[in-house]
């Protein structure tokens, strides 16, 4: 390996660039990844494509160097760019790492930030290596958009020595810092009417957004499913997520997909249906949640629902679905679950449905999602699978109104707009 390649990745380093992009600042994710800094551990980020992993590590990066540690200390590979083609094999990592410490003469504790690792063949045995190696005092950094690929070989081959970071898209907290607009109403549905995709951000125009998001669909759908499952349909495929997207929130089983599909003139048998849906979940497109009885606690088979990673999906692409607010609030409020570190399960009760059981660290709240429960109607419907749950749990009712009626004794109303802030409350 010549000297040029690492003159030729120098830039992406912030050696002698200190004054490089870091993107919309996301302290939450690089105060906790700083925490765990002085140990051995690798440190895993994992989420879809272009939520901004590549920015996190070098906000990481820029945050050590600001702690002290010497920016020659700090070696930044990002896979996504052709520069580093010449990476195929844990043995050019191994020998770009050798070549690094010698050129630049690192001695002291040194960090590797490698994002998108999974482009690398056999990266688990040089990652193992060197966070093993006593002679290495080093700390790893990476980054993964497929979960079964990363998930398998961690497993595998680095089995209790690494934690996991999972990274999504802008929260409305961070949405709203950005534009410098109050957490109210108004910006919380131009936040649903948007998405969280960091990019979107920078671009104004509606048809560039559009573009945008069908392009980073198009990529995650090639790099991530199809060229590491050898997926023959990608029309199917495309369908399938179209349909999942369309239908977030909603109760849906695979027999009912194939008969859609049918109905439509495609033809898929339920196992192909089923492999594709793991695939679309392991690239972070889409979430499923099962369903859980609240009186036995068992999971349940049968249909689940599944939720988008991102409503930018839902608002540039099928957008002519016409999925209803009600059904885009409950995908925000998972969203909102997943980032506090819920586990969401839907709850049934007998006749009776509560939209989000979520437990985290022994915790759990019961959760209904409305647009709105001005209606009397509304309200009872939210409210009666709620009367049946034990005093001794929290139940809340998250809704659009800026106003509500007062709740029955035990339920607390949270306008959507205050939902991070409660449940930052409760950690």
């Amino acid at each position: 390996m010549e000297n040029i390649q690492l003159e030729t990745i120098r830039k992406y380093n912030l050696w002698d660039n200190p004054e490089t992009q870091f993107g919309i600042p996301r302290p939450s994710y690089t105060d906790e990844l700083y925490r765990y800094i002085g140990n051995r551990m690798i440190k895993v980020l994992t989420g879809q494509r272009r939520v901004g992993k590549s920015y996190l590590l070098r906000q990481l990066a820029s945050k050590l160097i600001n702690a002290g540690v010497s920016a020659s200390n700090i070696l930044i590979i990002n896979k996504e760019y052709s520069a580093f083609d010449f990476i195929a094999t844990n043995k050019d990592l191994d020998e770009l790492i050798r070549l690094y410490k010698r050129t630049l003469n690192v001695t002291d504790r040194y960090f590797v930030l490698i994002d998108e690792v999974q482009e690398i063949a056999g990266w688990e045995t040089a990652i193992n290596s060197y966070s093993q190696d006593y002679t290495e005092n080093v700390e790893i950094f990476i980054t993964g958009s497929n979960s079964k690929l990363l998930s398998s070989e961690l497993a595998t081959r680095i089995s209790g020595r690494y934690v996991t970071f999972n990274i999504m898209p802008l929260s409305f907290d961070e949405y709203c810092d950005f534009y410098s607009m109050p957490r109210d109403r108004s910006g919380y549905i131009r936040y649903m009417q948007s998405g969280g995709l960091p990019a979107l951000i920078n671009l104004h125009d509606e048809e560039m957004k559009r573009n945008y998001v069908s392009a980073l669909c198009d990529t995650i759908m090639l790099k991530d499913i199809v060229a590491h499952y050898g997926v023959k349909d990608v029309r199917l495929l495309s369908e399938l997520f179209a349909y999942i997207v369309s239908t977030a929130s909603s109760l849906v089983s695979i027999p009912n997909i194939v008969n859609y599909l049918k109905s439509k003139g495609t033809n898929a048998s339920y196992l192909t249906i089923s492999s594709y849906l793991n695939y679309l979940s392991e690239a972070y497109l889409i979430h499923r949640v099962e369903r859980s009885a609240i009186r036995g606690k068992e999971i349940l088979s049968g249909p689940c629902k599944y939720y988008a990673n991102d409503l930018a999906f839902n608002n540039y692409l099928y957008s002519n679905h016409m999925t209803g607010t009600g059904y885009m609030l409950e995908n925000l409020v998972f969203l909102e679950l997943l980032r506090a570190g819920y586990h969401p399960t839907v709850g049934t009760l007998p006749g009776k449905e509560i939209d989000f059981v979520a437990e985290r660290n022994g915790n759990r709240l019961y959760i209904q999602v409305a647009y709105s429960i001005d209606d009397p109607h509304t309200r009872e419907r939210e409210y009666a699978p709620l009367l049946e749950i034990l005093p001794a749990y929290e139940k809340w009712v998250v809704t659009l109104d800026d106003f509500a009626p007062t709740p029955p004794a035990g339920i607390l109303r949270i306008p959507a707009w205050e939902l991070q802030k409660h449940l930052r409350a409760k950690t």
